[in-house]
């Protein structure tokens, strides 16, 4: 009478010999062994056939223990592991050829001498019976199911979505089923002993996915449309079968350590398991690990380095999924960095008055204020030539780039390594530079046809989003001038009011009522239009051509206005200049800068305005110790419309002066610091007036 352990065993294997017995027997009615023979039919009839010996062996062990059957049942369990290689391994070749894709073409050879191995070590284990020989006996078991794995993986990767609907069960199956058997003798291999009740219910956990390889073989009668392989089943594929040698080294190192460690063998060999998984877990996390791994596939299992499919797309993704432009940006920068595994990069895009490039975005490279000009020897060879250059190549070869000449910036940055130019049409929006990539990758012909490609589709992303960004711009000024209606509305039914109030004054101002309703009317209406500029700031051009202004009267001018407010503005007139332009709209720029740098400065602080000549133009400088701007402000927000830090304020302000200023030649900078003040230069064209000439004439005489 068996006892209840071997009662399991019998229950488990039973049911693992009945179920892959009727399944053989569904194939061959199927007309599986039907001439001419199908190879891959043939294959999977031979697997599930040995699985069911397999059950029927151990079966019969439990009953006889007979050491031959345990030799048998083990032999016939290698040879199944052999039939499924077989069969996955053929389902994996392209188009039914007799060879597989050059990417897994190491998988046969491999299966092949895991297999042989396996025979090889179970003989010797036969005929010695030594210690050894079974140890190695183990590793080689635990190897076949982390080798199925493998192959499982890159059918399920590598299959098209047509052929996914009927090998999805078929790869769950066998998965499940290799999953058990790493788990049973990895435990037998780091414990120098099996897992009693894992192996007696390994049959019918092999039992249990027969009815998922049955659904696969009644879905579809050739299995698969065509699979082919992918860099990324390739680069799982390898990884996969690192960590499963890595696994078997440790596990092996482990065992000699606990066998000539002593009383602390035992101790040691978990110690040594737990530190080789801590260092599998850093490996598999480390970014240069997994860069090595991708150039190595690349360099030696692909005729080409990339899979272009799959770059674009995850290129293009990426640009997708920005919001706004600083996010595109960033995006660009690291979709590109991400081709070549550089850690790092910068953006240059050009300026908003077309001056130059200024850096915008990075990643993982220092900033910098360098503002690279538009007619430059660098920015010209990218317009005309639209080249990728490299600088590694450049510092070895500089004659190959026809007499280039570097900035200093460039030269004194050690971890840049490629400029990418980002061309719309004829047009350079901007560069992207990398750093220095984790592994050494050749820039070759390919890479630099994919990045000089990728830049033209990352410039025509950032060219479109520039493009809405001006087209919302122009629907807010369109929104502020409908909003202007309704002020100018406004407005004139206060001045209809204010109007008839007048004319009625004339006969009834000795009235006592019609007094305190005029004054009632008055503060009615003054409120109203206080409301209305709180709403809307005046940006018309005054009437009439630009003539002469002299700068000083109109900054001792803000002063006075200050000084009626209660505040003080110091003011530093180093000599008399005069522009041209607008009287009142120059006059409206300087007071917006003042009440600016009012507003920002706490009223202990100090606010000046400072007037000279600088070269040919003149200088108006009007400086705060207050708030400050942070640099991101200056560059992306200062100088747009409808950006503003204040709470009534409607950002035309700056927007509006910055315009101007342009128009008439002239320039703004600004100098700022978060909680130390801010400088605001104005830069204008200078006149010399004839007053000045007669005096120097009088001088002269």
């Amino acid at each position: 009478m068996p006892s209840q352990s071997a009662s399991i065993f019998l229950w488990s294997y039973g049911l693992l010999a009945v179920s892959y017995s009727l399944f053989a027997i569904h194939l061959l009615v199927r007309g599986y062994a039907r001439r001419p023979a199908e190879p891959l039919k043939v294959i999977m009839l031979g697997a599930v056939v040995l699985t069911a010996l397999w059950g029927w062996l151990t079966l019969a062990l439990v009953w006889f223990e007979w050491p031959l059957l345990a030799r048998l049942a083990t032999l016939c369990d290698i040879l199944r592991y052999g039939a499924w290689f077989s069969f996955v391994l053929t389902l994996l070749r392209a188009n039914n050829n007799a060879q597989l894709p050059s990417g897994i073409a190491w998988l046969r050879p491999t299966a092949l001498s895991l297999v042989s191995a396996s025979v090889l070590v179970q003989g010797l284990s036969a005929v010695a019976g030594s210690f050894d020989s079974a140890r190695w006996a183990l590793f080689c078991a635990m190897g076949l199911p982390v080798f199925a794995l493998v192959l499982v993986e890159q059918l399920y990767r590598n299959a098209s979505e047509d052929a996914l609907w009927n090998l999805k069960p078929l790869c769950l199956g066998l998965a499940g089923a290799f999953l058990f058997d790493v788990y049973v003798f990895s435990q037998a291999v780091l414990f120098n002993r099996p897992d009693g009740d894992a192996l007696q219910i390994r049959g019918a956990v092999h039992a249990l996915m027969a009815p998922l390889l049955l659904l696969s073989c009644m879905r579809r009668n050739d299995w698969v449309a065509r699979i082919s392989v992918s860099r990324k089943a390739a680069f799982h594929s390898a990884t996969l079968l690192i960590a499963g040698a890595y696994l078997l080294f440790i596990s092996a190192v482990g065992y000699y350590v606990r066998y000539f460690g002593g009383e602390w063998g035992r101790a040691l060999q978990l110690g040594l398991v737990f530190l080789g998984l801590v260092a599998l877990t850093m490996l598999a996390l480390s970014g240069s690990m997994r860069a090595h791994l991708r150039v190595l596939l690349g360099k030696h299992f692909f005729r080409y380095r990339y899979d272009y499919r799959e770059e674009w797309l995850r290129f293009t993704r990426t640009l997708s999924s920005a919001q706004s432009p600083p996010e595109l940006g960033l995006q660009v920068i690291r979709g590109l960095a991400d081709m070549l595994e550089s850690p790092g990069g910068a953006l240059w895009l050009k300026r908003l008055d077309g001056s130059g490039y200024s850096q915008t975005e990075r990643w993982n490279l220092p900033a910098s204020a360098v503002t690279e000009a538009v007619d430059s020897p660098l920015c010209q060879f990218m317009r005309e030539g639209g080249w990728v250059v490299n600088l590694e190549e450049f510092r070895s070869f500089p004659r190959r780039y026809g007499g280039l000449k570097l900035p200093l910036w460039l030269q004194e940055m050690p971890q840049a390594w490629l400029l990418v130019p980002l061309t719309s049409g004829t047009e350079l929006i901007g560069f992207v530079l990398l750093a220095s990539s984790r592994v050494r990758v050749e820039v070759n012909w390919e890479v630099n046809d994919l990045l000089k490609t990728a830049g033209r589709q990352a410039a025509s992303f950032l060219a479109q989003m520039q493009a809405t960004e001006a087209l919302l711009e122009v629907r807010k000024f369109d929104a502020f001038n409908r909003m202007s209606a309704f002020v100018v509305h406004d407005l004139k039914n206060i001045v209809t009011q204010l109007s008839l109030m007048v004319k009625n004054a004339k006969r009834l101002s000795h009235n006592p009522e019609f007094q305190a309703d005029m004054l009632l009317t008055v503060e009615n209406s003054l409120e109203r239009m206080r409301k209305l500029m709180l709403q809307l700031r005046e940006g018309a051009t005054p009437a009439g051509s630009a003539v002469g202004v002299g700068l000083g009267e109109l900054v001792r001018r803000q002063s006075e206005v200050a000084a009626k407010r209660g505040r003080t503005v110091t003011v530093d007139v180093l000599n008399e200049v005069t522009t041209r332009g607008h009287a009142e709209r120059v006059e409206r720029i300087i007071g917006h800068l003042v009440q600016n740098a009012l507003d920002a400065t706490d009223p202990a602080g100090r606010v000046w305005i400072k007037l000279d000549r600088l070269g040919g133009q003149a200088l108006v400088e009007v400086g705060d110790t207050g708030q400050g701007m942070s640099p991101e402000f200056i560059r992306d927000r200062l100088f747009k419309p409808f950006q503003t830090t204040k709470q009534a304020g409607m950002g035309i302000g700056a927007y509006e002066s910055f315009q101007y200023v342009q128009e008439l030649g002239g320039k703004i900078e600004v100098e700022s610091e978060l909680n130390v003040g801010t400088i605001v230069t104005l830069l204008l064209p200078l006149i010399e007036t004839s007053k000045e000439s007669d005096l120097h004439r009088l001088e002269d005489e």
